[in-house]
């Protein structure tokens, strides 16, 4: 079906009657018809708008919904709820024996700290929809060009774009443009991740409408298909003048493209808002919660129950007591009026204890999380080692709901272009005649690391020469001024055989304009070292040789494509010689060489291998001599034949005369790329790569970044175009892995089927294997009866690159790895076509580089750099997750210390409901003498510092394998605190039913029982807490001392006279305080409570640290010996890589400008605005990685460049 956008009649798209252009929906086309608008949108009133809206709205709240709205999201809590449920009880006299203020306060706290929270999270969001929706755009008012905001473009609208512009606000057809015949070139990295410019064109009817006054008469329709997130493929018609014409992608320019190499261009809005291709592919906006979350609302479920269970127990035992025993005290003891039996009495005795007993799970525990959250977001926005100061961008927390979940990390899906690389390419290395250039050597002829460079060659003798080109071995230069002829014919070819484009804009200021980034690369080189590439016409191509200029005559252009794997070019030069140039990937040119190059040949085959082992790209360069009867009679035959030139090639030039060398261009990754790969993949996460890229480039990626390397057992490559084929070549790589590990194994047998949970033996095979998968075969494999084959093959590899992926593609592939494996996933990208991943994985990161916001706007964390992901994982997501889990286990712990000594006391009060502990302190305990603590705790601590946390990957496992905070965790904490609820209760009562004091009276009373037990209660929580932190700061210290200090101030305060005399009824109890903790015994007393409820602990931790010690614990041993200690450190060498040579092509993605060169649609007199490309000095990277092992074998990376060193303790 299509949908129809259009103008007369009032359709259910009818738009703007006020203007000359609408849109409507009919028969389920989308009919447009466009004569220009007739007024801004701050004119036009009264005007019914039923085309989708252009405004981004990200926010929640406004002004007069955010108090509602907020308190009733707040209240969709169970904690909440669960919280005013028991402030509803409180206010019922007949059960409450707390007073309300015990719940309401810190309801009321908690309430007002989350929508603070929220609030502000908001204005942030409201202030981002303005900046953004605020944007200018040139539309076409009036027949006039006029400023317009993002929010107000709409269907229908003709906008003027210009040079380097995001087309940020729709989906656009092209109508004209600067370039003759109506060209356009764009970029469409942050649609499909690829990097190489691509060509848009006007149909011809529209393409000579170059002004306003045109164009405001323009009046066509067009009917088009209705919005999809197909990005490869529109249909469409445009009627216009009683004609029609067709309407293709090529005609097109979506929603994320970037606009290059064209002064301006003229567009027709078709898509707007959702409807665009690129929010459709988006996906919808996910709410994420963590592991620990999900947990613990089970565990307050499981606290639920078990405080209603202590509450029926305690009930009956009201009843039973009240029928046994109470009868007989009713003249003294009466029952509550309304009490009319023992049942009934226990039935308002279980609600007193929900009251009493509830703190087993406090609110304060929401709000302290919380708090701790956003503590540690703060730290990863103020991280300076996060901040890349040359784009002057922050590591930013987008979110503060998902810290810990960064330390449980499994599985990381990261985008290719921009991501790991950096789009820059540059001209490394080069064998020419056998001989290889590009090596630095120093004084004694060795060669020269990075940091031992001299200075760059200086290429000021040519005046053409691009400033920002460099390269560091003289003996090139040196060659080409000495006249070497072979280095002269390999710049030669270099400077003709290219489709890319030259600007002149003033004298000596060239501007190529490449298709592909490696191309710009190859010619710019050429230009430096003398063989400057001036200008072509559709027949001519000019270069200037040492300063003389000589034109070419451009007899055929044989362009690059997926299959020949090679660029030809035909000129006579002019001394009318005809010659065949060519450059390709090796493993087609090499065996196309004259046998007279044998020599040669292996000589330069070697020099690939060398360069392949650095992870640069290759190409093969050659060429041969024509005859001119043999040319003429080639190009009768291809003329007759009415096919194109390259179906003929092998038949001109079977063999190549002379083979002229070979070019290693860098594709700089970004700075740290392998050496963050290596780290976390010590760290057991697995990285798989998702890129709209073809196979070749994602390969070539894969190993310059180490995540492919030639030491792996096998690269399964699954390129299938049907079901059956793509079955058949997982199948087979499972049995290749399979059969591998059973020849290890001495033909152990594994069992067949596989869990649906995929614990399968494949995880554990021996040998090290990669698979690399094309998007059409990704389509088949992600099918329901495939999936589970396709992930069992996935898991079982070390690396898996997926190539050529929709964005759809991209989140299937996450939420395959989330459905199946349960582990957490990382989605990191930099383009508008990595939101639907990062939306989808657990854990979203944005990568704030140069392909716009929306990948930053979707995530929950950015930052400039990948290297970066490394620090957010090891350091910040390990210390968060560490942190919260040592908070959860503490919190549990004190308040179920707390609240048990109230169920104990239940068993001698006749099950009255009678508290311990007064109200005061109840209502204080979890907010002011134990909160600040926990906090601080929850906050700093740390185990090892960062550097170790870097240095030791294996120290981040315990958070994928959930061993800190998990239900037999939770069940641990739970016995010791209710352990320590016995002894809190039991000794003070055992002690107190004989003690007297110093004047003989006895001790035994209800306030000084209280207040014994509670000053027990503190001092062993603190004490508790001391042992758990693990990294002392000032604040440690202050708060954990303070707090006792608190404690005792606010203790002898209340049983002060003066607040007595202020307040009678509520502070009764004069002096008890101070009289109580004067005496010898309750100090006794109180010092056996702490001494017997700690040193289990104590004795635990002590023989677990010297008998089974964790890999945390042999670090920070290691750390001490160190510092007793200075370690001999060795220099680590630098060792090649003898690899599998790749080709540089892999970067041209589709056919290149030969055609369109050829027949003269992209010439014209005036210059364009072209752009340059900017090599850099290339950068090295640490080969391999400090392995260190502990008492118990295990192992971790190193980052530093020491050798090898085994780690004892």
């Amino acid at each position: 079906m299509e949908r129809r956008l259009g103008c007369q009649g009032s359709g259910s798209w009818s738009c703007l009657a006020a203007d000359v252009r609408s849109v409507r929906e009919h028969g389920g086309d989308r009919v447009l018809c466009c004569r220009g608008r007739a007024s801004s949108a701050s004119q036009r009133t009264g005007v019914q708008r039923e085309v989708p809206s252009n405004c981004i709205k990200t926010s929640k709240y406004n002004i007069v919904t955010f108090l509602p709205v907020n308190l009733f999201e707040q209240f969709q809590e169970v904690a909440n709820t669960y919280f005013l449920f028991l402030l509803i009880l409180q206010l019922i006299p007949q059960i409450s024996s707390l007073s309300w203020f015990t719940t309401i306060v810190p309801l009321v706290l908690v309430l007002t700290i989350t929508a603070v929270k929220d609030a502000t999270d908001d204005y942030f969001r409201h202030k981002s929809d303005n900046q953004v929706n605020n944007r200018q755009s040139q539309v076409l008012i009036g027949g006039v060009l006029r400023q317009e905001q993002w929010m107000n473009v709409r269907v229908g609208d003709i906008i003027k774009l210009e040079n380097n512009q995001f087309v940020a606000q729709a989906d656009l057809l092209l109508l004209s443009s600067s370039e003759p015949h109506g060209l356009c070139y764009i970029e469409t990295a942050e649609l499909d991740g690829e990097t190489n410019m691509k060509v848009r064109q006007a149909i011809p009817v529209t393409a000579e409408l170059g002004d306003t006054s045109q164009l405001a008469r323009f009046d066509g329709e067009v009917i088009c298909e209705p919005p999809n997130n197909k990005l490869d493929k529109f249909g469409g018609t445009l009627y216009w003048k009683e004609d029609k014409y067709p309407l293709s992608n090529q005609n097109m320019l979506l929603r994320g493209c970037v606009l290059r190499n064209t002064e301006w261009c003229f567009g027709l809005v078709i898509f707007a808002g959702p409807d665009t291709k690129l929010m459709q592919n988006s996906g919808r906006t996910k709410f994420k919660r963590t592991s620990i979350d999900r947990l613990m609302n089970t565990l307050v479920l499981w606290i639920f129950g078990f405080l209603v269970c202590m509450g029926v127990i305690l009930a009956i035992g009201n009843a039973i007591w009240e029928h046994e025993v109470g009868v007989c005290f009713q003249i003294y003891l009466p029952w509550d009026e309304g009490v009319h039996s023992a049942f009934f009495s226990g039935f308002l005795s279980f609600w007193s204890y929900i009251i009493i007993l509830n703190t087993v799970v406090p609110i304060s525990l929401y709000v302290s999380v919380e708090v701790i959250r956003l503590g540690h977001s703060y730290f990863i926005n103020w991280d300076k080692k996060m901040y890349c100061a040359k784009r002057r961008t922050p590591a930013e927390a987008r979110t503060t709901t998902l810290n810990e979940e960064l330390g449980q990390v499994e599985y990381i899906f990261s985008d290719k272009t921009g991501t790991l690389t950096q789009n820059i390419m540059v001209f490394s290395k080069c064998s020419v005649n056998g001989h290889s250039y590009g090596e630095v050597q120093d004084m004694l002829g060795h060669k020269a690391e990075l940091g031992e460079r001299s200075e760059p060659v200086d290429f000021s003798f040519n005046p053409l020469a691009d400033p920002r080109f460099q390269f560091w071995d003289p003996s090139l230069l040196e060659a080409v001024k000495l006249g070497d002829l072979h280095v002269h014919e390999f710049f030669r070819l270099l400077s003709l055989c290219h489709t890319v484009m030259s600007e002149e804009k003033s004298e000596g200021e060239l501007l190529y304009k490449a298709q592909s980034p490696d191309e710009g690369a190859l010619v710019t080189a050429a230009r430096n070292f003398g063989f400057v590439f001036r200008s072509r016409t559709p027949k001519t191509i000019t270069v200037h040789e040492l300063g003389q200029a000589v034109t070419y005559q451009l007899l055929a252009i044989l362009d690059f494509n997926n299959i020949r794997k090679r660029m030809s070019v035909i000129v006579r030069s002019p001394e009318g010689k005809i010659r065949l140039y060519c450059k390709g990937a090796d493993t087609i040119l090499l065996e196309r060489l004259h046998p007279v190059n044998q020599d040669l040949t292996g000589i330069t085959t070697d020099h690939l291998n060398e360069y392949a082992g650095e992870g640069l790209r290759t190409l093969v360069l050659a060429y041969k001599d024509l005859e001119e009867s043999y040319y003429k009679d080639w190009s009768e035959r291809l003329l007759r034949a009415g096919s194109a030139p390259e179906a003929h090639e092998d038949h001109l030039a079977r063999l190549y005369d002379e083979l002229l060398g070979a070019t290693a261009i860098e594709d700089k990754l970004q700075q740290g790329v392998p050496e963050t790969i290596a780290i976390l993949t010590l760290a057991n996460i697995k990285i798989w790569v998702l890129t709209g890229d073809k196979q070749e480039t994602a390969v070539n990626i894969g190993y310059s970044c180490k995540m492919l390397t030639d030491d792996m057992t096998e690269v399964f490559v699954v390129s299938g175009h049907t079901v059956l084929e793509v079955r058949e070549e997982l199948r087979k790589a499972r049995e290749k892995m399979m059969d591998a590990s059973r020849s290890v194994c001495n033909g152990f047998s594994y069992p067949e089927k596989l869990s649906s949970k995929l614990t399968s033996v494949l995880e554990a095979i021996a040998g090290e294997y990669a698979l690399v998968i094309n998007g059409h075969s990704l389509a088949h494999a992600l099918e329901a009866d495939m999936e589970v084959e396709f992930l069992e093959t996935a898991c079982a590899c070390k690396a898996v690159i997926c190539c050529r992926v929709t964005p759809l593609q991209k989140a299937q592939v996450v939420e395959l790895v989330k459905k199946y494996k349960k582990a957490v996933t990382l989605a990191i990208g930099d383009g508008a076509n990595d939101v639907s991943m990062i939306k989808t994985a657990h854990i979203g990161v944005g990568i704030s580089g140069q392909e716009g916001i929306q990948a930053v706007l979707a995530s929950d964390y950015s930052f400039s750099q990948f290297k970066f992901l490394q620090r957010l994982l090891l350091v910040h997501g390990r210390w968060s997750y560490l942190r919260m889990c040592k908070f959860l286990c503490y919190f549990f712990y004190k308040n179920f210390a707390f609240t048990m000594v109230h169920f104990w006391f239940g068993f001698f009060c006749g099950f009255s409901a009678q508290t311990v502990y007064d109200q005061y302190f109840i209502t204080l305990y979890n907010i002011v003498y134990t909160s600040l603590p926990v906090l601080a705790m929850g906050v700093f601590d740390q185990d090892v510092p960062e550097q170790r946390s870097m240095e030791y990957p294996k120290l981040y496992e315990p958070g994928q394998l959930n061993l800190l905070f998990n239900k037999r965790e939770f069940f641990i904490c739970i016995a010791q605190g209710i352990y320590t609820s016995i002894l809190m209760f039991f000794i003070p009562y055992g002690v107190f039913a004989d003690a007297t004091r110093d004047d003989g009276a006895q001790l035994a009373d209800y306030q000084s029982f209280a207040v014994t037990v509670a000053t027990s209660l503190v001092i062993v929580v603190s004490v508790q807490i001391g042992l758990d932190t693990g990294f002392w700061t000032a604040i440690n210290h202050f708060f954990i001392w303070g707090s006792l200090a608190a404690y005792f101030a606010i203790l002898f305060t209340m049983h002060s006279g003066g607040l007595f005399r202020m307040f009678p009824n509520q502070f009764r109890f004069v002096g008890n305080a101070q009289n109580t903790l004067a005496q010898p015994t309750v100090w006794l007393t109180i010092a056996l409570t702490a001494v017997v409820c700690i040193m289990p602990v104590v004795a635990f931790r002590f023989l677990k640290l010297d008998l089974k010690p964790e890999l945390s614990d042999t670090v920070r041993y290691t750390q001490l010996v160190r510092k007793k200690q200075k370690t001999q450190h060795r220099c680590m060498r630098h060792t090649g890589r003898v690899g599998s040579r790749r080709s540089g092509y892999a970067f041209s993605h589709q056919e290149g400008f030969g055609e369109l060169i050829m027949s003269g649609k992209n010439m014209r007199l005036s210059s364009l605005a072209l752009s340059s490309f900017a090599p850099r000095p290339s950068t090295s990277w640490i080969e391999t990685l400090r392995k260190k092992k502990g008492c118990e074998g295990s192992s971790a990376g190193s980052p530093s460049g020491t050798a090898d060193k085994t780690l004892r303790v």
